[in-house]
């Protein structure tokens, strides 16, 4: 492990919370220190207060916190000599903890600081870091961790055994210091946490981690426990998208709500998840207990959700000891299975993304654990106490009502503008983790967020439409609702003058395609935990045709009678299909300044007339259509299929 510290670079954050957080957006770049949140970092300060005395404060990251991207008012100020009083105590609840934290900010209105500022405040040294650093983590998680770590860092740290985080592990760390700490002393490792390092000076703290860091790396390659062995599967076993989907199915039955699932089968997970000692070294743990929140203690090996839910309800038993505590819902976050490799499941697409990031980290843990002796986790009960931690579940309780979509995943056709865009920002806005389609490569990153899958595809090529579904099972486990906007809107040409070229080209992309999104897409809509939706763009060509536009109003009228066949067919499976007609949508990009110009001017209106030239004279926009599509999918319409619903203001010709 290198320094990433540049001088030029550091220049620029100027003052000493500037460069606590440049130091910080260091180790959050790097993953294998810290993720999603992970982590913590200080700086103690003096500064005057309004009675014009001088005050020691500490500034601490702020709990939920990145410091990938963190920036200077992700710290809370906190008062420390409050903090450090707290220390004399022979014992602090959680939740006196939390009310005497809240009352240290010197800023009532300021985010909660990180459940580590009492350590921070006791550590002797301006600026403190500490990571969950995965080759520590390696070496501590052994039968002789212990040992190893003294090995490695001798007494330049002091070793802090496993203790909860809070109050009390503040509290040891008060005690063990002032007896094992010396002018030697640079870092403080928390067994089976991490690693806390010290510094007068940003640069030293973050250089001090990075070079103990490092130092553990360098043990792992010496005992020849750090590069893992090249793993390939022998041999692959195709598992489709309708497992995948059944999967994830049953396990959104046993957690009550629909689960978000990711896949990850490459070489290394499936070569995990195929060792003959997978029972013993999965089912010990997490590899700290931090982890074990969002991917619980275990995973489920194999595909039996049953077995893992009684299986968990009996190790809730087990560890609860009689203690009034309510039951997470017992349903896995990680699957290993064989043939799968690893899946990683979560409330919504982002919960989906850390645990499957969390759990990728753990496997290399894990098996360079195995290499340099053997995997050690901590103890059930340990694990179980993190997991139900008084302050985890008042975050959980503070989490807030899940929006409507929440768990619940779209495939939506012809994304990358206009309506189709308008429909995945409307689905995301409501929870919904969002396959978008569509022939524009700028779709691959045009929305860039954990929530949206942007793929190419062109949806007449049926090899492409496959590989996109199996894409879009394969990062979010299912499909619940499909819209289908893809089209084209060709040039005006009369029947007499219509090549069929031009015809049968109309038809592959309006009509065509969308049966081929259907037949593929039924089996797994069958599938989603609250029914399938589908929601069909359809037009006001539909009822009313207009000269010039034979194939576009063929295709669509198609297209509409192929949606009610599909509402008569897939009642029975309780797949609701409906379609809406918009009319007159001008923010799209056929719709450019100078045609509505030139339109408006062919009817003698204005730009603003032309647009608002319908019976309730008002414009009609993507989102408008979008949002009525999203609500179809909805509760609201939870009663409704074969609807055929305008939106177009009012059409003399419709009506």
């Amino acid at each position: 492990m290198k320094s990433l510290w540049n001088d030029a670079e550091a220049q620029q954050y100027g003052s000493e919370i500037g460069q606590r957080v440049y130091t910080s957006r260091l180790l959050g770049s790097d993953p294998s220190l810290v993720l999603h949140g992970g982590g913590n970092t200080s700086v103690k300060l003096q500064e005057r207060n309004l009675f014009g005395g001088e005050e020691n404060v500490l500034y601490v990251k702020s709990s939920g916190a990145d410091l990938a991207t963190i920036e200077p008012q992700d710290f809370v100020a906190l008062r420390i000599q409050h903090l450090r009083r707290l220390v004399a105590l022979k014992s602090l609840s959680d939740t006196e903890m939390a009310r005497e934290l809240y009352a240290c900010k010197r800023n009532p209105a300021a985010p909660n600081p990180s459940v580590e500022a009492i350590l921070h405040a006791v550590l002797p040294a301006k600026y403190v870091d500490h990571t969950h650093a995965d080759a520590l983590l390696s070496v501590m998680n052994t039968p002789g961790g212990l040992e190893r770590v003294g090995e490695i860092y001798g007494d330049r740290v002091v070793v802090v055994p496993y203790t909860m985080p809070g109050f009390q592990l503040a509290r040891r760390c008060a005690e063990l210091l002032p007896e094992h700490a010396g002018p030697q002393t640079v870092g403080v490792v928390l067994m089976h946490r991490g690693l806390f390092t010290l510094g007068d000076t940003a640069r030293s703290s973050y250089e001090r981690m990075i070079e103990l860091v490092d130092l553990a790396e360098q043990y792992l390659a010496q005992e020849g426990a750090w590069h893992l062995p090249q793993v390939e599967a022998a041999s692959r076993t195709q598992v489709s998208r309708v497992e995948l989907a059944s999967l994830r199915g049953n396990i959104s039955e046993a957690a009550g709500a629909p689960i978000i699932m990711r896949t990850c089968s490459d070489d290394t997970c499936i070569a995990f998840a195929r060792r003959e000692d997978i029972g013993r070294i999965a089912l010990q743990g997490a590899a700290t207990p931090d982890h074990a929140i969002r991917t619980k203690r275990v995973p489920m090996l194999g595909r039996d959700v049953q077995e893992y839910r009684r299986a968990y309800e009996e190790y809730f038993v087990a560890c609860s000891g009689g203690r009034n505590l309510t039951m997470h819902d017992p349903a896995p976050r990680i699957v290993l299975d064989p043939d799968i490799g690893m899946c990683a499941l979560g409330r919504s697409a982002r919960d989906a993304a850390i645990a499957t990031d969390l759990y990728q980290h753990a496997i290399n843990i894990i098996l360079r654990s195995e290499l340099l002796e053997k995997w050690q986790a901590l103890s059930a009960q340990d694990m179980f106490d993190m997991e139900y931690w008084e302050l985890q579940q008042a975050k959980l309780l503070k989490a807030g009502p899940l929006k409507v979509f929440t768990g619940e995943v779209a495939f939506v056709t012809g994304a990358a503008s206009g309506i189709g865009r308008a429909c995945v920002d409307s689905l995301v806005s409501r929870g919904a983790a969002v396959v978008a389609l569509d022939l524009n490569a700028k779709i691959t990153h045009m929305f860039e967020l954990p929530e949206v899958l942007g793929l190419r595809c062109d949806l007449t090529d049926e090899d492409a439409v496959v590989n996109a579904l199996d894409a879009g099972v394969s990062a979010f486990g299912g499909v619940d609702m499909l819209v289908l906007n893809a089209g084209i809107f060709p040039p005006s040409v009369r029947i007499d003058a219509l090549a069929t070229s031009e015809w049968n080209r109309v038809m592959r992309i309006n009509l065509d395609s969308n049966l081929v999104l259907m037949r593929e897409l039924h089996p797994l809509l069958k599938l989603a935990p609250r029914g399938g939706r589908v929601a069909v763009i359809g037009s006001k060509n539909v009822p009313a045709p207009g000269p010039g536009a034979a194939a576009y109003s063929a295709s669509k009228a198609a297209m509409n009678q192929l949606a009610r066949v599909a509402a008569l067919e897939w009642g029975d499976d309780g797949i609701r299909v409906n379609t809406l007609h918009p009319n007159a949508v001008f923010d799209t990009g056929i719709w450019t300044e100078e045609v509505l110009q030139k339109r408006a001017a062919h009817y003698k209106m204005t730009v603003g007339e032309y647009k608002t030239h319908n019976v309730l004279r008002t414009e009609v926009t993507s989102h408008n259509v979008a949002e009525l599509a999203a609500e179809l999918c909805g509760p609201l319409f939870a009663k409704t299929t074969g609807a055929q619903i305008p939106v177009d203001g009012g059409n003399e010709r419709v009506i």
